[in-house]
């Protein structure tokens, strides 16, 4: 917000000695301001305090009213210290006069840091508030459905004494069988409310998932349509757990016929497991994590994915997008609070018209009988290094994040706010690039494509792809190319080092 284009000049003059890609636009006017806030999304809004018929002050209320978390800092020939202290008040996060604008930089940097801390914060909150809703509801399912239980025992004893009395009247013995039978039907609904309430006993031992899913495949190529592909990919050094098989097995068949009703008329089932460690940082933004080891299940398709708005809605129990008739709504609730009950943690990834995942982390059996021992692994001091990455990320936190890690582990990291953005910057940069590090489901521009444009001016480049969907789900469109290193999100910041460093360090892997 600027009256004035040389003054407009001079501040982004300051802003190119960050040393980011940068894209601006100067207006100054309420009507601009609420077009340019409208047309995208502004990393930081940078305002001068008093303008013809307009001001910092009104542009503040307009900015907070529209996106409150935005960074606002007001630029200023002049500015009194009460009316600077007022602004800060109000919701500015910083104020600099226009004869120190060295100061705008690192200004402009620590005002991104800290909204990207509120941002975290506010889903960390919203997470947590998340959790306890789903305890509660669990709380609640779990006691209607054992009082319910308890009712039908007595409609269903009941109805059995009266069908023996009613031995020669068949009428009357075909309206009990429907009362019988829809008692059967309530108490097994009764039996996934208690599921997710939490409240269905347990009969835990030592479990392998490997031959867990390797037992139920038969049953899936039965259940599942032959218009369904269905790939099984399994880490032969996968972790056991401590977990009621039966329980896991009703997991699996929930979350296979969820992803079968997902794919009309077809598509391609991949059931995945894998070792994981979950971390300090990922448990402070999970609220039902314990850092440490886990054995991962995952079960992708093909569909056509969730959006964001449903993706928190799913395991609710009597939540259902299918139409009225074909589901009760607790399949996946049913999932969720065996998982939760077995001491282990589900997670959703989707993109709409793409797929989805879904994970569950169990914790690690220890000193199980036959459990292979894990491989040493070298401390995560030894895993710093100090080449170049260029990051192509759309999730803006998600990218900030990663960009903070890769530089906490001595690397040097060129992004930009968007896909098509971070590649021009990596195009145009005049050192070399050691590595790329892209998600590969992208608004505009996949993965596979950028490491393509950018292999092409720079053909010693090592590659990473990432992705909230599972190793082999990841590739369901044969996108990527064959032998890609590959790093599943969520990762912690040791995971993300260590497949840095095995990429660049292995001199026989593909670029």
């Amino acid at each position: 917000m600027e009256d004035r284009e040389d003054d407009a000049v001079l501040v982004v003059r300051e802003l190119e000695r960050i040393g980011r890609p940068l894209a601006w636009e100067r207006v100054d006017s309420p009507g601009a301001m609420r077009a340019a806030l409208e047309r995208e999304r502004w990393d930081v809004i940078i305002s001068d305090f008093v303008m013809p018929g307009f001001g910092a002050i009104a542009a503040l209320a307009l900015s907070r009213e529209h996106d409150p978390d935005v960074p606002f800092l007001i630029v200023s020939g002049t500015i009194e210290e009460e009316t600077a202290v007022e602004a800060l008040r109000l919701g500015a996060d910083d104020f600099i006069t226009k004869g120190r604008l060295a100061r705008l930089g690192p200004a402009v940097l620590r005002s991104l840091r800290d909204s990207e801390a509120r941002q975290a914060r506010r889903t960390a909150e919203q997470r947590l508030r998340q959790a306890q809703k789903m305890e509660l509801v669990g709380q609640l399912a779990g006691g209607v459905a054992h009082d319910f239980n308890n009712l039908l025992g007595v409609i269903h004893g009941y109805g059995e004494l009266l069908r023996k009395g009613l031995a020669d009247d068949e009428g009357s013995q075909r309206r009990l069988d429907h009362i019988l039978e829809a008692a059967q039907r309530g108490a097994a609904l009764t039996r996934q409310l208690l599921a997710f309430g939490r409240r269905q006993p347990l009969e835990t031992r030592v479990v392998g998932l490997n031959a867990l899913v390797s037992g139920m495949e038969p049953m899936f190529r039965r259940l599942i349509s032959e218009d369904i592909e269905i790939v099984t990919v399994l880490d032969e050094g996968l972790y056991t757990v401590l977990a009621d098989p039966t329980q896991l097995e009703q997991v699996l068949l929930n979350l296979a016929v969820n992803a079968r009703d997902a794919m009309e008329p077809g598509g391609r089932l991949t059931i995945e497991t894998a070792n994981v460690a979950l971390d300090a940082a990922y448990a402070a933004t999970h609220p039902d994590v314990t850092p440490g080891d886990y054995a991962v299940l995952a079960v992708s398709d093909t569909g056509h994915g969730i959006d964001r708005d449903t993706l928190g809605h799913v395991f609710e129990p009597f939540f259902t997008t299918k139409e009225p008739g074909k589901g009760t709504g607790l399949g996946l609730a049913t999932v969720y609070g065996i998982i939760r009950q077995s001491g282990g943690h589900v997670a959703v990834y989707s993109e709409p018209g793409r797929g989805t995942s879904f994970k569950v982390y169990l914790p690690r059996a220890h000193h199980s009988e036959g459990e292979r021992a894990a491989s040493p692994v070298p401390p995560v001091g030894t895993l710093r290094g100090g080449e170049t990455v260029a990051l192509v990320e759309d999730e803006p936190a998600l990218r900030q994040v990663i960009h903070d890690l890769l530089a906490e582990g001595g690397y040097a990291v060129i992004d930009g706010p968007s896909p098509a953005e971070a590649l021009e910057a990596a195009e145009a940069h005049p050192g070399p690039i050691h590595l790329l590090l892209t998600d590969v489901v992208m608004p505009g521009l996949s993965g596979p494509e950028v490491a393509a444009r950018l292999e092409r001016t720079r053909p010693g480049i090592r590659v990473i792809f990432m992705s909230g969907y599972a190793n082999a789900a990841a590739d369901h469109n044969g996108q990527l190319p064959p032998n890609r290193a590959f790093l599943p999100k969520p990762f912690s910041f040791e995971s993300l080092l260590r497949k840095v460093r095995e990429v660049l360090d292995d001199p026989g892997h593909p670029a």
